[in-house]
């Protein structure tokens, strides 16, 4: 009868012979597939398996997880570098202080005796050439890189206390430079009347001749009145 076509409409619309139990609500109600045993229970899904097992209780890693606040990092501890040192263990290397940059040392330059005497007798300094002379740093008769000796100088310069100092410590009113020129023919040439007076009180010689043949007399400027009245015949 299932297929048969020729039965009446009527007996395909009576809800109550083909309606399918399937299709019935009472079929697939709730308490139907509601688990009412503990074996459609997950096991993963129990919120008392890790709760229950000593092993898995959060409480075991509880201490390995510190709390963000414990990590401080150690080195900035204020405990890290004021705990009291180990006994025995070595000093804290210190930092070496900065050196301060060394100045060049500053060149001194120290003249020969001669020279720094030289230059004293041109100056005229009466305290230092009796202070060279006491020390014996220097001979009086010593010729200079000008070729003179120090009575030459001082003749030069003009300054009678000079020559009459040096002629004290031993200098003598004979001797030469190195062209043969007496400290009196420097006095008649440079024109110095007091120095020529000097030292022919002390036994200059008139007759002297330097390296050319001159005399003293022959270097005297005839406008230099009384260097030639000194020399004048008689007056010597």
């Amino acid at each position: 009868m299932k297929y048969n076509y020729h039965v009446p409409v009527s007996t395909y619309t009576r809800s109550s012979q083909y309606t399918p139990t399937y299709h019935s609500p009472t079929y697939y109600t709730a308490s139907h597939y509601s688990p009412t045993t503990p074996l459609y229970t997950p096991a993963y899904a129990s919120a008392t398996k890790y709760s229950a097992a000593p092993h898995y209780a959060p409480t075991q890693y509880a201490s390995t997880y510190r709390p963000a606040s414990t990590y401080v990092p150690s080195s900035s501890k204020g405990s890290r570098y004021s705990a009291p040192r180990r006994a025995g263990a070595p000093p804290p290397r210190k930092s070496p202080a900065p050196v301060a940059p060394v100045a060049p040392a500053t060149r001194t330059v120290h003249f020969p005796n001669d020279i720094v005497f030289q230059d004293i007798v041109r100056r005229g300094d009466l305290e230092q050439i009796g202070r060279f002379m006491r020390a014996r740093k220097v001979r009086v008769d010593t010729l200079f890189h000008s070729g003179m000796a120090a009575l030459h100088e001082a003749v030069l310069t003009g300054n009678l206390e000079v020559v009459k100092l040096l002629v004290k410590y031993g200098a003598d009113v004979h001797q030469r430079d190195e062209d043969g020129w007496t400290p009196l023919h420097m006095a008649c040439s440079d024109g110095y009347p007091e120095i020529a007076r000097y030292l022919l009180s002390i036994g200059a010689s008139t007759e002297a001749e330097n390296e050319s043949g001159e005399k003293p007399a022959g270097l005297i400027d005839p406008d230099c009145k009384e260097l030639v009245k000194l020399f004048e015949a008689g007056c010597v």
